[in-house]
């Protein structure tokens, strides 16, 4: 991919239930490609999501039916930027999306995570003025590699639920 300007390509996932929202920075380049969230092969979300709620997921139906149960949402920071691979040091020119009217609509959502450092620091320079409980969990890609998968699965599971 080049470093034209690119869109988010798909809708949060958003239930009339959610309670917390997770938020990552932007779709990897896989994830454009099989349109979905977390859709590199290597990326350990699904993973983590399956061994911290005991859910099986097999296809994008029951990983949708996972999210709905455990009330999570899913959605990204960025709206559109510009970047060179799927590294999040190489995202410019964010744009973000509008979390403040997203968590106005869905008076449901309690508290919001985010799957990274990058996604974190984007809502504390644009949203940090919103009153909602923020989550700090590592990075579910396999960039992030300094961590083991099974603190990780800790991580989330001591964070989320």
């Amino acid at each position: 991919m080049s470093s034209e300007i690119l869109e988010h390509p798909f809708n949060p996932i958003v239930f009339k239930d959610t309670e917390t929202l997770i938020l990552g920075s932007f779709p990897s380049i896989k994830s454009f490609e099989n349109n979905f969230y977390y859709a590199h092969p290597r990326n350990q979300f699904w993973k983590i999501m399956e061994a911290i709620t005991s859910y099986p997921i097999i296809n994008r139906d029951q990983k949708l039916w996972l999210l709905k149960e455990a009330k999570f949402g899913l959605w990204d920071m960025v709206r559109e930027c510009s970047r060179e691979n799927s590294l999040d040091s190489s995202l410019e020119s964010e744009e973000v999306n509008d979390i403040a009217g997203f968590l106005e609509e869905h008076s449901s959502i309690k508290r919001v995570a985010f799957t990274g450092k990058k996604a974190e620091a984007l809502f504390k320079t644009h949203f940090a003025y919103l009153e909602v409980e923020t989550i700090y969990l590592p990075s579910p890609s396999s960039a992030y590699a300094k961590m083991p998968l099974e603190e990780k699965i800790k991580i989330y599971k001591e964070k989320l639920l």
